[in-house]
């Protein structure tokens, strides 16, 4: 074969778990994912533990929905009519030097474990450690630490995949790139198959979950990566590894000024890079800055979440952040508590700690600050607690809403992405319509990468349906500012992400990439409608 071209293979393994069945008990859990989109129904569901379990599967089934955890926040782990294939029992696990080979039902959590027991480590992981492995693949995940450690497409070597007729395919990455006209030949146990990499340029951003990649002279690995489950299923991963686990300080920083705090984050992902490059042995090496804005931190008030974590937020605070700072592995908490009380004596020592501490003292809130040092676990899953009930705190509203005032009202709500450097601008964007519009709104996210979720919070359709038009806008002024209204969720069923898609790559983008499901899946029988709308 030529460096374009690859050959698949007849599955492995016996087919030995039972055809799909529609018992409706069983069925029922599997009718919503996390976004709760309506109308979900299935015809049935199987639970391969096999390659050749999956591959009768898809050949028997009219069309096929794999799904992982169900944790998409885009319905695209939501059925409508398909055969479900959960992948939960594809759980292999196998740990060789700097990779990691795991099947598609391995639980980031699990995965984090036994990784953690060979003192290895898996930085890109997303926050949901429920999530499986087959999924993050699926959306390209990504999460906090994507300012370090990139998202799931940069520690992807190997993917083993069925295909919509049954094949399974060996993609090694360095293996196969597209051709110079920008194709690449798949040959099928019945044809050959030549895949057109789509010509629109895709947003040069940290994060990206918006369609199909494409790039000149690609690796056909990246095609099946953030694909959602369209053009095959995937079995198992290999992933890269890290050989140690670095010590980590989580630091809850409370800010008055939006323009401080986002002064700050530059500061430190300035640092952090200076590091990177290898210029400073004792420079900050952050990996992660989240951010809540006042309306979050209202919610956690509300809920009592600060008295239950033991946070303390000032009033008045305009934003929070949580830093992640990472230590050398040897970082012990009685060092950690002895360089923070030494952090503003002048003969103190010249360490990463320290240096974050004189940082937030520059910044006035070194006082103010809540700090995790290595090894106290406790604490830091209290400061993790409290940014993860703030997304929490929105649903719960969002669905009692739903209960109580309209059955209609759904979650509303953005994934999107700009250069940092214009992330100042687009927050202003986000309070201009917001306010315009009358919209509770509350925005979160991860600010080192200038990845933002704005979410509404409804007190009726109307604000639903206003909603859904102040993201339409969104999508256009953050394509405006060089960045991608789809960073890490993916595109799914959602409408307004789908149209989000449409206004980003045009008629003729979504076109291409149809031409590519085309040419793998001619009979649309994998996830139809996601992504985009069957022709």
């Amino acid at each position: 074969m030529s460096a374009h071209s690859i050959a698949a293979r007849p599955a492995r393994g016996i087919a030995a778990s039972p055809p799909a069945g529609s018992d409706p008990d069983v069925l029922a859990a599997f009718l919503e994912d996390a976004a709760h989109f309506a109308g979900g129904h299935a015809a049935g569901a199987v639970f391969p533990t096999t390659e050749a379990d999956v591959a009768r599967a898809v050949r028997e089934a009219p069309t096929v929905l794999p799904i992982g955890a169900q944790s998409s926040l885009t319905g695209g782990a939501t059925p409508m009519g398909d055969i479900v294939l959960s992948t939960r029992h594809l759980n292999s696990l196998d740990i060789a030097g700097d990779s990691v080979r795991a099947g598609a039902g391995v639980t980031i959590a699990e995965l984090d474990g036994a990784l953690a027991r060979a003192g290895k480590c898996y930085p890109p992981a997303p926050t949901f450690t429920g999530a499986f492995v087959g999924g993050t693949v699926a959306t390209n995940a990504a999460g906090a630490a994507t300012f370090k450690y990139g998202t799931t497409r940069d520690w992807i070597r190997a993917l083993t995949i069925v295909l919509a007729n049954g094949d399974a395919l060996d993609v090694e990455r360095g293996h196969v790139f597209a051709s110079a006209d920008g194709s690449f030949d798949i040959a099928l146990s019945d044809r050959m198959a030549r895949v057109a990499v789509p010509r629109y340029e895709m947003p040069h951003v940290a994060k990206l979950s918006a369609g199909y990649f494409a790039a000149p002279g690609m690796d056909l690995i990246d095609l099946f990566i953030g694909s959602e489950g369209t053009l095959g299923v995937v079995i198992d991963v290999t992933l890269r590894v890290l050989p140690s686990r670095p010590a980590q300080c989580l630091a809850f920083v409370p800010f008055a000024d939006r323009r401080a705090a986002l002064d700050f984050v530059a500061e430190l992902r300035r640092a952090a890079l200076e590091t990177w490059r290898g210029r400073d042995p004792n420079g900050l090496d952050i990996s992660a800055i989240e951010h809540m804005d006042a309306r979050c931190l209202a919610l956690l008030r509300e809920d009592g979440v600060d008295r239950q974590c033991g946070v303390t937020i000032p009033d008045g605070t305009a934003i929070a952040l949580l830093v992640t700072l990472e230590l050398p592995p040897d970082m012990t908490s009685a060092l950690a508590f002895d360089e923070i009380g030494r952090a503003r004596e002048a003969g103190a020592p010249d360490t990463r700690l320290i240096r974050f501490c004189r940082a937030l003292d520059r910044a006035g809130v070194l006082d103010a600050v809540e700090i995790a040092v290595p090894g106290d676990h406790a604490r830091a899953e209290q400061l993790l607690a409290v940014r993860e009930a703030v997304p929490a705190a929105v649903n719960a509203r969002v669905g009692r809403a739903k209960h109580a005032i309209d059955a209609r009202i759904a979650k509303t709500a953005a994934d999107m992405i700009v250069p940092f450097e214009r992330l100042g601008e687009l927050l202003t964007i986000y309070d201009a319509e917001f306010e315009r519009r009358g919209l509770d709104a509350a925005v979160w996210g991860h600010v080192s990468d200038g990845n933002l979720h704005p979410n509404v919070i409804p007190r009726s359709m109307a604000d639903v349906e206003s909603g859904k038009d102040a993201i339409l806008a969104f999508g256009r002024e953050v394509h405006r500012l060089g960045g991608s209204p789809l960073a890490e969720h993916g595109v799914g069923r959602n409408p307004v992400k789908q149209q989000l898609l449409l206004d980003l790559y045009g008629r003729e983008g979504i076109d291409q990439m149809r031409a590519v499901k085309r040419a793998l899946d001619p009979d649309w029988k994998l996830a139809p409608g996601v992504i985009f709308p069957q022709p």
